[in-house]
């Protein structure tokens, strides 16, 4: 199948911070094309349909009723997307799995069913599988004949992966693995027939095993849940559990390489079902807003409540943009390597790793926010059980907390540009020296084209929230040197700076796309949001870049003055442009760009 992302220009994962991308260099969601959107159609007629009129046997957890609704996902092809044809896949794009699982966001609980099997219970057997292992199990993975689940975390080793109990010996014979030990949290644990179980072999080296349900794996109670109570979650015993030495996946001692790099994919799937669930509550609030009157008019009429709207479009096209930007990058990169050499595709995961880190924590962060606004736009009603805000409000929770934490991951997006700085593979280090001992350029020398002079004062905020951050990366590095480790705040800072960077960029390259092709009275509602969101993301750059500065006045660094030089003030009438992106969604009925 040809390249669905092939105009993608090849960057490093971190590279967006020294490497300046024009807009036809990025994959953005207007570009899905028509096959994409078949399949997401597909996919919200099946959810639609089948789904959400059983919604009442999902929450009572159901699992006869679960395993005939991803049957019927099976022969849709919605459990195969990620799985080359040669298997009984599909073999497309991430952009695909994407516009796919967003439409699961119609129905949480089951969405969890569903993404737990095709992420992180089929992806390690794809990318680090054997012949004979892809053979044996993605076949009834993609029909959704065999159903699978993800063992990593146990009772005392959530974060801490790598300080699992889990114990694998060899069997006297040399045949088998016997494996020890427990595991929590279990997505599918109640009813899933093959498991991709981590476990140390002697007690010291973390390797993934393909696990069958059997003697010796006994699944726990269910958990009592705040959200996504419909799914199956549970503890796992492994009693003397018998695993054929043949179904060791990947290679002994190097299970965290899986652990880790399947982890990074599930992140940015878990990134598009929440840009689904955001898209959802605001046509939800619109709705609502149009329809419930106070004072002899709809509440879509207040201006409190078209401030809330507008920031929820915001974060739902800002979401789409970063996401999108991510997933070609992506695509473009394993379209370049042998998929079917493991190394090759470790490669290509290990390298957006910060990417990742950023989709998950990014996304699901502006999902609390909108659908906490979801629940004040709704008022009295949105506490009611008889609403959508509750649920969506409860369900979506747990998105800042699985798949690594968003603590976890704000750690690996600073430590992962740290270590990349040091090790020469990016260089932050020396593009930081440039703004400390070089002068600045002026920003009245950018060269600027018809389509950029519109945006000229938001590419100079995002070049100033770019020059800070490298500094503040600069300064943190001289400072502490290989002991950032210990500065976990400082880290949270490099990570909090990073992601506007991202996402102001990521932002302005779509829209500028947009304009592009449309024209400037088509894409109104996308400039104002741009400009509206590069504003609110550089003032908060800002304040992070004056934080480290504070904390390193006693170096030899003058970070604060190299942020005043950086700094750039553009005002613009920020509640005009509010109420502006508010009228268009309020009109639309939905998100719609």
């Amino acid at each position: 199948m040809a390249s669905e992302s092939a105009h993608a220009k090849p960057i490093k994962g971190g590279g967006f911070l020294i490497e300046d991308l024009a807009p036809e260099e990025i994959f953005t969601a207007e570009e899905i094309n028509e096959e994409q959107r078949m399949f997401a159609r597909t996919a919200e007629e099946f959810l639609r349909k089948e789904v959400l009129t059983r919604e009442e046997e999902i929450h009572a957890k159901n699992y006869a009723t679960h395993r005939e609704l991803m049957t019927k996902a099976g022969e849709l092809g919605l459990l195969s997307i990620d799985i080359p044809e040669k298997y009984g896949g599909l073999g497309l794009s991430k952009i695909s799995s994407a516009v796919v699982g967003e439409q699961f966001a119609l129905q949480s609980s089951f969405a969890g069913t569903q993404s737990a099997h095709v992420n992180i219970g089929t992806l390690p057997i794809v990318f680090f599988g054997t012949e004979e292992q892809k053979k044996k199990y993605l076949p009834h993975l993609a029909t959704g004949e065999m159903i699978g689940a993800y063992a990593l975390t146990e009772p005392h080793s959530g974060s801490d992966a790598l300080a699992a109990k889990t114990k694998a010996v060899l069997s006297p014979d040399g045949r088998h693995y016997i494996l020890n030990g427990q595991k929590m949290w279990i997505t599918n644990g109640g009813f899933a027939d093959l498991f991709t179980v981590f476990a140390k072999v002697d007690g010291e080296r973390f390797t993934a095993f393909l696990v069958e349900r059997g003697p010796g794996l006994v699944s726990g109670h269910e958990e009592k849940k705040l959200g996504i109570d419909g799914s199956s979650t549970t503890a796992l015993m492994l009693e003397d559990c018998r695993v054929p030495v043949e179904n060791v996946l990947g290679e002994i001692g190097r299970g965290h390489k899986i652990a880790f790099n399947v982890l990074n994919i599930g992140r940015l799937k878990l990134g598009a079902r929440s840009v689904g669930t955001i898209k959802l509550a605001l046509g939800q609030s619109v709705q609502y807003a149009k329809e419930r009157h106070q004072f002899g008019q709809p509440i879509a009429n207040f201006g409190l409540i078209k401030h809330k709207l507008a920031e929820m479009m915001i974060r739902a096209y800002v979401g789409e943009a970063v996401l999108y930007r991510t997933l070609g990058m992506i695509d473009s990169a394993l379209d370049r390597v042998d998929k079917d050499d493991p190394r090759e595709v470790l490669q290509v995961l290990e390298q957006y790793a910060i990417e990742c880190s950023m989709i998950k924590v990014w996304e699901s962060e502006a999902l609390a926010h909108v659908v906490d606004e979801e629940v004040q736009v709704f008022g009295g009603y949105g506490y009611s059980k008889d609403y959508p805000a509750e649920r969506n409000y409860r369900d979506a929770r747990i998105a800042r907390i699985y798949e690594g934490t968003n603590e976890i991951n704000r750690i690996v997006i600073a430590s992962q540009l740290l270590r990349r700085a040091r090790a020469g593979e990016l260089p932050l280090l020396d593009a930081a020296d440039q703004i400390f001992h070089e002068d600045l350029p002026s920003s009245d020398t950018l060269k600027l084209n018809l389509t950029n002079a519109l945006f000229a004062d938001e590419l100079r905020l995002t070049a100033a929230a770019k020059g800070m951050t490298l500094a503040a990366i600069g300064g943190i590095s001289r400072a502490y040197g290989e002991q950032v480790r210990d500065e976990q705040e400082m880290l949270g800072l490099i990570a909090e700076m990073t992601m506007d960077v991202y996402a102001m960029e990521s932002a302005l390259l779509r829209t500028q796309k947009i304009m592009a092709t449309r024209g400037g009275e088509a894409s109104a509602a996308q400039t104002d949001i741009t400009r509206v969101f590069a504003r609110e993301a550089a003032l908060r750059v800002e304040k992070a870049a004056r934080t480290v500065a504070a904390e390193l006045a006693d170096g030899e660094d003058d970070l604060e003055s190299v942020i005043d030089e950086m700094s750039h003030r553009a005002p613009i009438r920020m509640i005009a442009a509010h109420r502006r992106i508010a009228d268009a969604v309020i009109e639309a009925g939905r998100y719609n760009l």
